[in-house]
């Protein structure tokens, strides 16, 4: 998911690339976001090269450019959106969940949206599940995904949660580079969410029982930090691979596709899942002769013992896939 590059001190690292702004007409449709059309900026600049990984290693968002009325619009969006999540349960184990698009291009919301539903049903998260995704072509009524609405999300989860007994399930949809994932929204958002800043931020919240399904290039930097026990994590790419099926007019990408559109609508355990979305994921690269993305898994043995109490409860029906195949062409 990943097109050019992205800081100026040489990392090897990319993001989409910007539509000329010559090229830019603005839509007329207000349910179509905006296009990327100015350089993705450095965010460690004047640093050196080590310095600049240190800094970016905290998670850095900027925005600019935005008008008054967006920032209260997009207030008011989450803080309506929030207010809706219900309480945990005592005794029961509940999953909060949360799918998130970090870029607006419309294939990264409309794969949260979906995703939203597709979990909310498999792990019993009716009135506990949170989508952070913006216009899609089609919709634009939910708030837009940022590093900044990510965090504030998680911190109000972990209000409503027991964290000794309750269980966060998180989709993460976008461009991705070997620090991080990007957040990039149009013209008038930037940032990276790094693998140290996210676990900080969960370790801050104390939410240790997690499911991570991260769909990016570069996803599987996540691993190495987010690793436990208790925590199940699944990315779309190894360390140093990308993946494939980003293009803005998708309805997938290749792993949301595989693992979200098919292998988790289906009542079979988050293993068997898994390893159905990476032989799908791994057939569909062949056949294109792309170099293999490798998706990750790593599900700790702690986590094995609530997922097995989250999966009793799951409906022992499939739902069909939606939306145009990530492998169509």
């Amino acid at each position: 998911m990943v097109k050019r590059a992205l800081l100026a001190f040489g990392m090897a690292t990319f993001l989409a690339s910007p539509v000329p702004a010559d090229d830019a007409v603005p839509s007329l449709n207000p349910n179509q976001p905006p296009p990327h059309t100015l350089p993705f900026p450095n965010l460690a600049t004047g640093e050196d090269r080590e310095e600049a990984r240190a800094s970016l290693a905290l998670g850095p968002q900027m925005q600019r450019g935005l008008s008054a009325a967006d920032i209260l619009d997009q207030r008011r969006r989450l803080d309506a959106e929030l207010a809706k999540l219900q309480p945990q349960r005592p005794g029961t184990v509940d999953a909060y969940v949360l799918t998130i698009a970090l870029d607006s291009d419309p294939v990264f919301a409309r794969e949260a949206r979906e995703a939203g539903r597709v979990l909310a049903r498999r792990y019993d998260g009716a009135g506990r599940t949170l989508t952070l995704a913006g216009p899609d072509g089609q919709r634009n009524d939910l708030p837009q995904g940022s590093i900044d609405a990510l965090i504030v999300s998680l911190a109000k989860i972990a209000e409503l949660m027991d964290t000794e007994e309750d269980v966060l399930v998180m989709y993460s949809t976008s461009h991705g580079l070997d620090l991080g994932l990007a957040y990039h929204y149009g013209d008038t958002g930037y940032g990276i969410l790094s693998p140290e800043r996210f676990a900080s931020v969960l370790e801050e919240l104390g939410i240790e029982k997690r499911l991570l399904i991260l769909s990016a290039c570069f996803s599987g930097v996540f691993v190495p930090e987010l690793a436990s026990a208790d925590t199940a994590i699944l990315t779309a790419a190894a360390g140093n691979r990308t993946s494939f099926g980003c293009e803005a007019e998708n309805d997938w990408t290749f792993f949301g596709d595989a693992m979200i559109n098919r292998a988790l609508r289906k009542p079979q355990s988050l293993q068997e899942a898994s390893q159905e979305a990476n032989r799908s994921v791994a057939t569909w690269e062949s056949e294109r002769r792309l170099l293999a993305s490798l998706p990750q898994t790593s599900i700790g043995d702690d986590a094995l013992q609530w997922l097995a109490e989250l999966e009793a409860r799951m409906p022992q029906s499939a739902t069909e896939p939606v939306g145009r195949p990530a492998n169509s062409d």
